[in-house]
């Protein structure tokens, strides 16, 4: 039996499962349809994992649990940033876009690889162990890299900084 076909005939046994379990968990047919994509993507990439028989419907369920509370988790910080969003609105702080060209500026000035690695960091979010994954090296590598990306950008707005100071002193 092919991969493809071993998941086509878990998807036509448990989908209806799945699909129970879901919808009396959220709220909405929209959450109810991700949980379910999100499953089912998870068994088709892991189909090796996925044990026979009705334990495979266990496995299942534990997939569609743990979508859920990544669901949940990001529903919660969402609220938390909107609650804190409408309390500066209602506080009657302007809101302000940052101007950040400096930063901009200086970053462009990098070398590649330091733009890389703070770029994975600050953009993506990635760990020093997640970076080292998406540029083929050892986690030490990758926190020294970015450590010192880090430094040489610090550097970069330290001299741009002076330079901003000097020019308005003339």
């Amino acid at each position: 039996m092919t991969h493809r076909d071993r998941f086509q005939a878990v998807y036509d046994a448990h989908y209806p499962a799945i699909h129970q379990y879901a919808a009396r968990r959220t709220g909405s047919p929209d959450d109810c349809a991700d949980v379910i994509s999100e499953t089912f993507l998870t068994a088709w990439r892991r189909i090796g994992d996925v044990p026979e028989g009705e334990r495979a419907l266990l496995w299942l369920y534990g997939v569609a649990r743990r979508v859920l509370a990544n669901q949940k988790r990001g529903a919660s910080r969402r609220a938390v940033l909107a609650e804190r969003l409408r309390n500066e609105l209602a506080a009657g702080r302007p809101v302000r876009p940052v101007e950040l060209d400096h930063v901009r500026a200086a970053f462009d000035r990098l070398p590649e690889r330091d733009r890389e690695v703070l770029g994975l960091a600050c953009w993506e979010g990635l760990s020093s162990e997640q970076i080292a994954k998406v540029v083929g090296c050892t986690a030490i590598a990758a926190r020294t890299r970015l450590h010192r990306a880090r430094k040489r950008l610090a550097a970069a707005l330290e001299r741009q900084s002076s330079l901003t100071i000097a020019m308005g002193e003339a």
